[in-house]
């Protein structure tokens, strides 16, 4: 399976299922952010040990959420954040800065924590998005009207979801 296509699983997963299934949002966004800093400083190594990299990353992840929910609540609304605003910063043309990720990352931390289901609600979507649009690579104009797209039916689809559990959100 090549990484475009996982990817495009893990985005699909993360627009649908992402609050019903915290720890796959969770390690999903681990595994996006352990494939990007694998790629960033092993990226000279054999593909399996980037596998591997980001493998350990989601793993992680989805342990974190499952035994220390509070802290993967910070840490993926922070992931998520962090990587959604590179991933804006770039279709809009705008040099991707440390500062602007960090500054994604602490509003996503904030977010989810905050308000958890409907964070989790759109920033997953979001990431999921992120995911579906850069593992089909459309032309950016095109592209940023299917993101959208996207963030909105991943949002119905998980609100709806929401509502028929009968679970109000907080």
């Amino acid at each position: 399976m090549n990484m475009n296509m996982l990817n495009g699983l893990i985005g699909l997963l993360m627009l649908t299922l992402g609050r019903k299934l915290f720890w796959l949002f969770v390690g999903g966004v681990g595994f996006v952010a352990g494939l990007q800093v694998a790629q960033q400083y092993f990226g000279l190594q054999p593909e399996w040990v980037l596998w591997a990299v980001a493998l350990a990353f989601g793993l992680i992840g989805a342990l974190l959420a499952v035994f220390f929910q509070t802290i993967a609540i910070v840490l993926g609304g922070f992931a998520a954040g962090s990587t959604i605003a590179a991933y804006l910063m770039v279709l809009m043309g705008v040099a991707v800065t440390p500062l602007f990720i960090a500054a994604g990352g602490i509003i996503g931390a904030i977010l989810l924590y905050v308000i958890f289901d409907w964070a989790l609600i759109g920033l997953s979507s979001l990431a999921g998005a992120t995911l579906i649009v850069q593992a089909v690579d459309f032309d950016p104009q095109f592209g940023m009207v299917v993101y959208v797209c996207l963030v909105v039916v991943g949002v119905v689809f998980q609100a709806s979801l929401l509502r028929r559990q009968g679970v109000k959100a907080k």
